[in-house]
């Protein structure tokens, strides 16, 4: 019996489920669908037609999780530019290096602790190193904290934190996906996929003009068209190249990031990238054996304290440098530290290498652990602050720099 599209409609319909109960929650969705991923797949019951297994349609959730990923490093590069950043001023640049420099640090503490090679190593880093952006931009939004001085740091860092996704994942690329050949394949398949990026940049730059002379369209079905050919012919070009396809699809956003019609883009994109976006964290759960996370969950909590830690040692240095009042620290430290979709990506280029299976199971109770207690610690920011110090100073403070809001770009994608 042919059940794929049965199959489909029930994994679709579970995901919106669970994304009903977060939602009514007000809780981040990204731990329901992994956890909706876990209790199904090869340990689910099989009810005959209801096939809670998905054997038939597996490949297919699979390659629309493939598709996830795609979407999610796509709009990252839409919501990126380096001129931003650039203008952003000092104090952010300098706190979101302090932010990226403590939090891949304590990746390799956890990395030696665990007795991990070199290239698990890195892949922790990465790991802990990957704030994410949807579950930091409905925090801040849920908590009504757009307008505050704060949030003006929290996504200045979470922008250099961008830079160092497309960095790292350019660096695993040759160093896992190189096929465990000599140091000297690694080092070129890096030096490959950083050549890429910068070329695809400097020529993919100069050739706005022409793709927005593409892009003169009324009809949303070929300007839709059009933007597709663009992130899938980047992102499989890139594939054959031996620089992974997420890597691609991240320069066609950040190419395509200058073009005139950005909103628009962007408007037309973000359907696409929430849908595919939550089956690939479902895929991801299905993935996943929760037998096999026994061994993860101490290591995983250790990490989980290191990371909010290290971010509340961020925010401290943050608020020094932008010379705000100090329970800032707080606000910064305990929103930054949620961890979500750009972690299991990290995770997803080990698992592609080959690596210990263990890393899919760390970053499963990683993510799980941070993305349910960062919201919780966030909203509740102030009266920890109070109950450490026993006082609150009073939100005097001063802009501390000129760098332009995107994130009610960010709250309507959430609406």
């Amino acid at each position: 019996m042919n059940t794929l599209i049965l199959e489909i409609g029930i994994a679709v319909c579970l995901v919106a489920t669970v994304g009903l109960i977060s939602n009514k929650l007000r809780v981040s969705v990204i731990p329901f669908f992994i956890l909706i991923g876990m209790v199904l797949g090869e340990h689910a019951p099989d009810l005959g037609v209801i096939d809670l297994q998905f054997k038939e349609s597996m490949p297919f959730l699979d390659f629309m999780g493939r598709l996830g990923v795609l979407f999610l490093l796509f709009y990252l590069g839409l919501e990126f530019s380096v001129g931003r950043l650039i203008k952003s001023g000092r104090s952010i640049v300098t706190g979101g290096t302090i932010y990226v420099c403590i939090n891949f640090v304590t990746g390799l503490l956890v990395g030696w602790m665990m007795g991990m090679p070199f290239a698990e190593i890195m892949v922790i880093c990465g790991i802990m190193t990957s704030s994410s952006t949807v579950i930091v931009a409905k925090v801040l939004t849920d908590l009504r904290r757009t307008a505050n001085p704060e949030t003006e740091i929290i996504m200045g860092m979470i922008m250099f934190d961008d830079l160092f996704i497309a960095m790292h994942i350019s660096f695993l690329s040759g160093l896992v996906l190189s096929g465990g050949g000599s140091m000297w394949t690694v080092v070129g398949t890096c030096l490959l996929a950083l050549g890429f990026i910068l070329l695809f940049l400097i020529l993919g730059r100069k050739m706005v003009p022409a793709i927005d002379k593409l892009l003169q369209v009324k009809s949303s079905e070929i300007f839709i068209l059009i933007i597709f050919a663009l992130l899938f012919i980047t992102a499989g070009f890139s594939e054959t190249i031996h620089v992974a396809e997420a890597i691609g699809a991240l320069m066609a956003g950040l190419v395509l990031a200058d073009s005139k019609y950005i909103k628009r883009i962007e408007h037309m994109v973000l359907p696409y990238k929430d849908f595919f976006g939550a089956m690939f964290f479902f895929s991801f759960g299905l993935s996943i054996d929760p037998m096999s996370l026994g061994g993860a969950v101490m290591w995983a909590s250790i990490a989980a304290a290191l990371t909010i830690l290290g971010n509340l040692a961020s925010g401290y240095f943050a608020t020094r440098i932008s010379s705000m009042k100090k329970h800032a620290t707080f606000d910064i430290g305990f929103t930054l530290s949620a961890r979500g979709e750009f972690s299991i990506i990290m995770a997803n280029i080990g698992k592609a290498g080959g690596l210990n299976p263990i890393i899919q199971s760390f970053v499963v109770v990683y993510v799980l652990i941070l993305s349910i207690v960062a919201p919780l610690l966030t909203k509740e920011s102030r009266n920890f602050w109070k109950l450490t110090f026993g006082r609150n100073e009073k939100d005097k403070v001063k802009p501390v720099s000129s760098f332009p809001k995107r994130l009610d770009d960010l709250e309507k994608g959430l609406e």
